[in-house]
């Protein structure tokens, strides 16, 4: 486990730095992350919604939407939405791992 320690350090560094992802749009005006655009969104930048896109938009809805929770302080908010996910990231890279693990013995 003390091998793993950097690596770990790394990636609490970087959940603590994302609320720059946050911070440097609003101070740039850069607008949306590439991908992360709403129909709305898209519509207004290029004039029209993918048929696809317009179909499936409400498929899904992302658990902590635009990385909020409640009234959690954004900036706090997207550090638990990176922590979350890593968590679970993480997690599902572990049992994968042990069950392959398993299988072998």
């Amino acid at each position: 486990m003390k091998k793993f320690k950097p690596f770990f350090l790394v990636i609490l560094v970087l959940a603590i730095l994302t609320p720059i992802g946050i911070y440097l749009p609003e101070k740039l005006q850069a607008g949306d992350a590439w991908g992360e655009w709403s129909p709305e969104d898209l519509s207004q930048e290029i004039g029209y919604v993918p048929q696809g896109m317009e179909k499936l938009s409400s498929v899904y809805q992302a658990p902590l939407p635009d990385y909020t929770a409640g009234e959690l302080n954004p900036y706090l908010a997207y550090i638990l939405s990176a922590i979350l996910g890593i968590l679970l990231a993480g997690g599902l890279i572990y049992l994968i791992g042990w069950a392959i693990s398993a299988r072998e013995h």
